[in-house]
């Protein structure tokens, strides 16, 4: 029959089709896509591909693919490492990068050496502080330039460098200079900073507050001045001075006055006109200390204690003194010396036995007697009468004898004293 052998018979044709219907067009058959292989004309033959004996190994390997099985129309390359080389697609397939690389020939294993070569390459290839480009005085200035400069609470020297409206700068030394506010410049109110700072000016001040990040520190004149201040005042409570204020001003408990820079106070009570003490201001009155406390800024002086410390301003240890008992304890006697008071203490009336105070002086007798310490800071004053006898015990057999030769005796005894103070000493 004619066209039996033009084309294969399908599914479709072999079915019956029912009059009047239209027939179905006939399907193509499925292929597959074309595989395009290029052959370069000047390429040389594929080598042979390796067999067992080889000893030359695979450079990747494939994995079986249903590809690799099919018929080609050309035999399959061998794949080498030259990037110009084209593969089947088919034998592609599975494949990773790695496998399409292969080992890189460049990254070989170092080999093993021994410790000791290894040792002496690393020793070779060391190189020692003095190898490099070193400057030690370069180094040490630059540490010099960072180090702080001035600390809180630390007394410095420097030069007047600069004025502005609201302080002055002074060079302490550092990488920066120290600023002092127009009010830390000095004590009282400061009216032209110019004349009273001029430019070179030295000047000795207070660090207040260390540096910030520009390397400028914080400094104070009033500062120190205060605490100078503080110090000859508790030097002069030390020693029991009697000083001279002046009064600017009252309250209801007291007046106000100035000593050294700091404000002071006196109680109406500590003073000698008390009921009009309003009157007093402007004036200058004596006065001792009562209260020296630089912690919390409190300076209480009296007028009244002023009187007897005048009167310690004229005595001194050694000195032969005279005065009256006005008060007998069980451990001394108090001896009025004309505002102030000494105590004759129990252990030095006498080198002898003592069973009563009242064996050698009763309530209003008079007495000469050594002074042996003075405490101006606490009023005290030590006295002896010990000192006075020629042996242990003579003021209990003659005290009007010892009294009577009291002043020659005093001379005597102020050797002994000295002597005891250059064995303490």
């Amino acid at each position: 029959m004619a066209g039996t052998g033009s084309q294969p018979p399908s599914s479709a044709s072999s079915r019956p089709v029912p009059p009047g219907a239209a027939r179905p067009q006939p399907v193509a058959p499925l292929r597959k896509p074309p595989q395009v292989l290029m052959i370069r004309k000047d390429e040389p033959p594929a080598p042979p591909a390796p067999s067992a004996e080889s000893p030359e190994p695979a450079l990747a390997p494939q994995a079986p693919s249903p590809a690799a099985a099919a018929p080609v129309r050309a035999p399959a390359r061998t794949p080498e490492r030259s990037g110009d080389d084209l593969f089947d697609l088919g034998a592609m397939e599975g494949l990773t990068m790695a496998d399409l690389l292969g080992p890189d020939p460049g990254r070989q294993r170092p080999a093993k050496t021994a410790p000791a070569a290894t040792s002496q390459a690393v020793a070779a290839t060391a190189r020692s502080v003095d190898d490099f480009d070193f400057d030690e005085e370069a180094f040490l200035a630059a540490l010099d330039d960072h180090e702080p400069h001035g600390t809180t609470g630390e007394v410095v020297r420097g030069t007047v460098i600069g004025l502005e409206s609201d302080g002055i700068y002074v060079d302490i030394g550092g990488k920066a200079p120290g600023f002092m506010p127009k009010k830390e410049c000095g004590l009282g109110v400061i009216t032209n900073l110019k004349e009273r700072f001029p430019k070179g000016l030295e000047v000795e001040v207070l660090v207040t507050r260390e540096q910030n990040a520009d390397g400028m520190v914080t400094i104070s004149a009033r500062a120190l001045a205060l605490r100078q201040s503080w110090e000859k005042v508790r030097q002069l409570e030390k020693e029991g001075k009697v000083v001279q204020v002046k009064v600017n001003g009252f309250n209801r408990g007291g007046i106000t006055c100035d000593l050294e820079g700091l404000r002071g106070f006196i109680p109406r009570s500590q003073l000698q006109e008390g009921e009009n003490h309003e009157a007093l201001v402007g004036k200058t009155l004596g006065a001792a200390f009562l209260e020296v406390n630089p912690e919390t800024k409190k300076l209480v002086l009296s007028e009244k204690k002023a009187a007897t410390a005048a009167l310690f301003q004229n005595l001194e240890v050694g000195q032969l003194v005279e005065g009256q008992v006005v008060s007998i304890k069980p451990y001394g006697l108090f001896i009025d010396l004309g505002g102030v008071s000494g105590l004759l203490h129990q252990s030095a009336i006498t080198g002898g036995q003592l069973r009563d105070l009242r064996e050698v002086f009763g309530q209003g007798d008079r007495v000469q007697a050594l002074i042996t310490e003075l405490d101006p800071g606490r009023g005290r004053i030590a006295l002896n009468t010990a000192l006075l006898e020629g042996q242990p015990g003579e003021l209990l057999i003659d005290r009007d004898k010892v009294m009577a030769e009291a002043a020659d005796r005093a001379n005597r005894a102020r050797s002994v004293l000295r002597q005891q103070e250059q064995g303490a000493g």
